[in-house]
């Protein structure tokens, strides 16, 4: 080395000392009598934290409230500890723990806890800490180990999903840490035994971090047996399938039978599909159900592993034609993948029911409806016959002042309409007395069947699954 290489490295690393003392009397100032977080972290472990090991877990948004019982749980076992808060303002979201120790750019100091308001059922909730470190001693066979475990929640506008930060001075002390707080999220969960639909925003969707606040907790229906108008031993044979499976699974396990199972209700709009789900949702009691629909179909995979998680569990995918139409040359949808490895994934003996509903069986991918373990009944949900009318008619119309001589007429003249075109036919019927002043009558059921069977209300019974969508003709009125 040259004389001037050398003088250039004295001047530098000078500089560099410099530079850092300087960092440090502006974050002094900065910081006021505001702890530094390294330096009370440091108080608890009992050395320098920037120099030990950070293990990480990322954790499902929809078990934010579970992660929170359960670090309360850790508090607990551990005889109690503390809780603190980071500052630095958004700052925080951007950096894991490990680059807050090391960084020599910003000091973060110690302060205020953040909370966040999370459901834990139909009508509770439950404040959660959305950003902050619980100092405490983790006892095992060597002792008790000083450990410090930040938790934090959604920001779906920086891409950062929940995650547990761990710091110990044994990289094992941690991961036995971590697998307890998967323990309690379990055994403590919010979501287990209750009906739950997951969801999210479109500019949630596009991040791929849905919020906590997308659990939307559903109170269990009660839906009777008798409230069900199908083909004799239809309901029998799905509820021997959906819930017999279950109540039987250790005689079936010593028998070396899997439990996992995927049913197919399909049939036109308005026949009963939905109403037959919430009819074996209220019978699944004490079990998990998470529900979707729409664009949270997407959830697929969060969705399986909270029921892996949780079980027995039933996954509801609605309309699941949605992502599940047949693929060919042209088209292929990604989500269809992520249904097949979710009824794939599922091991034999997992007590999880996939129930999925579709109006359009005949545009489903036979990879999803034609391979044994993935889909394993397939049940038709039809238009109901002239007796299934009369049916329903009765069912709909009960305590109102129609005769059998108009039930048995409607009945007869709505043929091809569905259960919730007799539920609208009824409801029209009521609505025509009101308009007119009249108690309701015999003619008012007439009056509602002929203008729901016009063809001005083609449309309407269409949506009700009553019959073709109209031909517009080929152009617009």
């Amino acid at each position: 080395m040259t004389t001037d290489d050398a003088d250039l490295t004295r001047f530098l690393t000078a500089f560099g000392r410099l530079a850092e003392s300087a960092n440090h009397y502006a974050s002094r100032d900065r910081l006021g009598d505001k702890q530094r977080l390294g330096d009370r972290l440091a108080e608890h472990l009992g050395s320098d934290p920037a120099t030990m090991p950070v293990l990480t877990e990322e954790v499902s948004p929809f078990r934010f409230a579970d992660v929170d019982l359960a670090l309360e749980a850790i508090l607990e076992e551990a005889g109690g500890g503390e809780l603190i808060g980071v500052g630095g303002g958004e700052q925080r979201w951007h950096t894991s723990l490990s680059e807050m120790l090391n960084a020599t750019y910003v000091d973060f100091p110690v302060g205020p806890v953040d909370y966040e308001k999370v459901p834990t059922g139909p009508d509770t909730e439950r404040s959660a800490v959305a950003f902050g470190i619980y100092l405490f001693r983790w006892e095992d066979d060597g002792g008790a180990h000083p450990v410090a475990v930040l938790t934090r929640g959604t920001r779906a506008q920086y891409g950062a999903t929940p995650r547990l930060e761990v710091l110990a001075a044994d990289s094992g002390i941690a991961a036995a840490l971590l697998a307890r707080v998967g323990e309690l999220m379990s055994s403590r969960s919010v979501l287990r035994g209750q009906i739950v639909t997951f969801g999210g925003s479109e500019f949630e969707a596009t991040l791929g971090v849905p919020s906590q606040g997308q659990v939307t907790f559903q109170p269990r229906p009660s839906i009777p047996a008798a409230d069900i108008v199908l083909p004799a031993g239809t309901l029998t044979k799905v509820e021997r399938h959906v819930l017999g499976i279950g109540a039987h699974r250790e005689t079936l396990a010593r028998a070396g039978q899997h439990l996992k199972r995927g049913v197919l209700l399909y049939g036109p709009p308005g026949t009963g599909k939905t109403l037959t789900v919430r009819h074996l949702l209220g019978m699944a009691e004490n079990t998990t159900v998470i529900m979707l629909t729409g664009m949270a179909l997407q959830l697929i995979s969060l969705a399986t592993q909270t029921a892996r998680a949780l079980q027995p569990a039933i996954v509801v995918l609605e309309d699941c034609d949605l992502v599940a139409e047949q693929r060919d040359q042209f088209h292929s949808s990604p989500l269809l993948f992520e249904v097949l490895d979710a009824l794939d994934g599922l091991a034999a003996d997992s007590d999880v029911t996939f129930l999925l509903t579709t109006n359009r069986v005949d545009v489903l991918e036979p990879a999803l409806a034609q391979r044994p373990g993935r889909v394993d009944l397939a049940v038709e949900i039809p238009r109901p016959d002239r007796a299934a009318r009369r049916q329903l008619l009765t069912l709909y119309g009960r305590g109102l002042p129609f005769s059998d001589t108009v039930l048995d007429e409607v009945a007869r003249d709505s043929d091809g309409t569905t259960a919730s075109f007799a539920k609208e036919l009824v409801r029209r019927a009521v609505l025509l007395a009101a308009v007119e002043e009249q108690a309701l009558a015999d003619d008012h059921l007439r009056a509602a069947l002929a203008e729901m069977m016009t063809d001005s209300s083609a449309i309407t019974r269409a949506l009700l699954g009553g019959g073709d969508w109209p031909d517009s003709g080929g152009g617009y009125a």
